[in-house]
């Protein structure tokens, strides 16, 4: 029953920072999507009656290629196939998933926050038996097998009913359709005080931007924790995300920005994206960066049921505020500074050597999963509001009062071409020996580097992981190429300024890094290297 279909291979088919992006229209090329699965099957070992999970986000193109996918998956020898239903599985719960039923991998359908549509984007990522995105030296070695690719294999039958719960199979394969929510749901009680998050009577909005998370949060939020119906905004997976760009950031979510500035606020306002993974949080009058987040989750864990032993350390990606870096020391627990992507977390999770960790990309997560997770924050955020009785905006000032304030931002440069962007970096990476000491405006430059990271679990380097420039007095600037993106490159440049305890804890953000953006120009020259004055996101 297995047919080999003849190949050629496509050369754009290296993973990025999480996974394969393209436009839909890309993937629709005659064999493309097919190359890529199948060359992630060529590279994983021991798949011979093995479990693979499979699932997405709903966005456009979602299950033509899942049931694509089962086919190659039957004729490829894997023993089951478990896939959510409708197609859907948020990242964080493909994660649980592989985890819970012992699978070797599972493929994850999401382009992210990026949009979707026909005109838009998708992507395939693998995850690995440990749950968490593929390392690079599975990358790599998938990105060689999709250059010298000649045939995919699949089996002669139809598309599965991905509606219904149940098993059913495919070549000799059974494929098993499950209830995409009802094991994350679970797991989420398991961590959390659910009656005391009842007993607050907090109230809430939550705006799942017509994404994955919709069904998540309607399950857990209004019917588990007994929020008011209608607390889950744009709950309904739409395979165009309604036509929006499902990113939860102030330009993307300003509605809920709107409502949680408004007089009548509620208690809490959170977002989550495309694919479930990345959290918004904003209190009745207070947004709280992700950077900020993630160092007062840190500090407040222990309050919630999963977290009350402590924690064993604490991870950031690199272009992360420092923030989280003192509530590890004064919990006397490690820091670990890792490069942008939430696979250079899974060894230090594996390893026990961190329990929380986080992006400035609005990405947290803990060691309950290997993928960042953002119905979980939202959870965490609302069991501290909950053993508190206080409000967000509390809670941020007397975090900062504790620790001291770093004021951050990221301004996105998008759809810049590559050549520019990388005449940019060549030129900073030129400059790096020449800057430390040189003075722009009140900053001093202490040191200039491109970050680079070695693996304390296996000792693997990663290299070229972005440009910092770090000021007397603890202030920065980080210059980065986003992988996420699918046309042309992405700036993203870091801005962060650290202000101590007893400063100026509580100014306007764009004030306090005034002096910053005009260093980060000073330093790098973006207009001139890219044309642009401004950036296109600030977050």
């Amino acid at each position: 029953m297995i047919r080999t279909v003849s190949t050629t291979p496509y050369t754009d088919q290296k993973p990025g920072t999480s996974g394969l992006r393209k436009k839909v229209k890309v993937f629709q090329q005659p064999n493309y999507a097919e190359n890529f699965v199948q060359s992630v099957f060529d590279v994983v070992a021991d798949k011979s009656g093995a479990t693979l999970v499979i699932g997405g986000d709903g966005r456009f193109l979602n299950r033509e290629v899942i049931q694509v996918a089962i086919r190659m998956a039957a004729a490829n020898g894997f023993g089951r196939v478990i896939v959510g239903r409708g197609g859907i599985l948020s990242t964080p719960a493909a994660s649980h998933m592989i985890r819970k039923r012992g699978a070797i991998g599972g493929l994850v359908l999401s382009a992210s926050h990026n949009p979707g549509g026909p005109d838009e984007d998708f992507g395939i990522k693998y995850n690995i038996a440990n749950g968490g995105p593929a390392p690079e030296s599975v990358t790599d070695a998938i990105n060689a097998c999709t250059l010298e690719i000649d045939r995919w294999l699949t089996v002669d039958a139809g598309d599965i009913d991905l509606d219904s719960d149940g098993e059913i199979t495919v070549g000799d394969m059974p494929v098993e359709v499950v209830d995409p929510v009802e094991d994350y749901a679970a797991l989420m009680e398991t961590l959390f005080d659910f009656d005391a998050i009842r007993s607050a009577k907090l109230t809430m909005a939550f705006d799942a931007m017509s994404a994955v998370t919709g069904p998540y949060a309607t399950e857990i939020l209004e019917r588990r924790l007994g929020f008011a119906p209608g607390t889950v905004r744009n709950g309904e997976p739409l395979p165009d995300f309604g036509g929006h760009h499902p990113d939860p950031n102030l330009v993307h979510a300003h509605a809920l920005y709107e409502t949680m500035m408004a007089p009548d606020a509620p208690d809490f306002g959170a977002a989550s994206d495309g694919d479930g993974d990345r959290n918004l949080i904003i209190g009745r009058h207070r947004f709280v960066t992700p950077s900020d987040s993630l160092a007062m989750l840190a500090a407040n864990a222990h309050l919630a049921p999963g977290y009350a032993a402590g924690l064993k350390g604490i991870a950031r990606s690199m272009p992360t505020s420092a923030a989280a870096d003192r509530v590890a020391e004064a919990l006397g627990i490690p820091a670990y500074e890792t490069p942008t992507g939430w696979k250079f977390f899974g060894n230090l999770l594996d390893a026990g050597k961190a329990t929380i960790c986080g992006e400035e990309s609005a990405g947290t997560g803990s060691d309950h999963v290997r993928e960042k997770d953002g119905l979980w924050a939202v959870l965490l955020w609302l069991n501290i509001l909950a053993i508190r009785g206080e409000s967000v905006d509390t809670i941020a000032r007397d975090h900062w009062a504790k620790f001291g304030r770093n004021y951050y931002a990221r301004h996105d440069y998008e759809g810049v071409e590559t050549p520019r962007a990388d005449a940019l970096m060549a030129a900073l990476r030129a400059s790096l020996g020449t800057l430390p000491g040189q003075q722009f405006g009140d900053l001093t430059v202490e040191t200039a580097d491109e970050f680079a990271y070695t693996d304390p679990t296996d000792g693997s380097i990663s290299r070229n992981q972005g440009v910092r420039i770090l000021f007397e007095g603890g202030s920065r600037v980080v210059f980065r190429l986003s992988g996420t993106g699918t046309t042309g490159a992405t700036l993203r440049v870091y801005l962060e300024r650290y202000e101590p305890v007893g400063d100026d804890l509580d100014r306007d953000t764009g004030e306090m890094l005034a002096s910053i953006v005009a260093a980060a120009e000073s330093i790098a020259g973006i207009a001139e290297h890219t044309g642009r004055t401004a950036p296109d996101v600030v977050t």
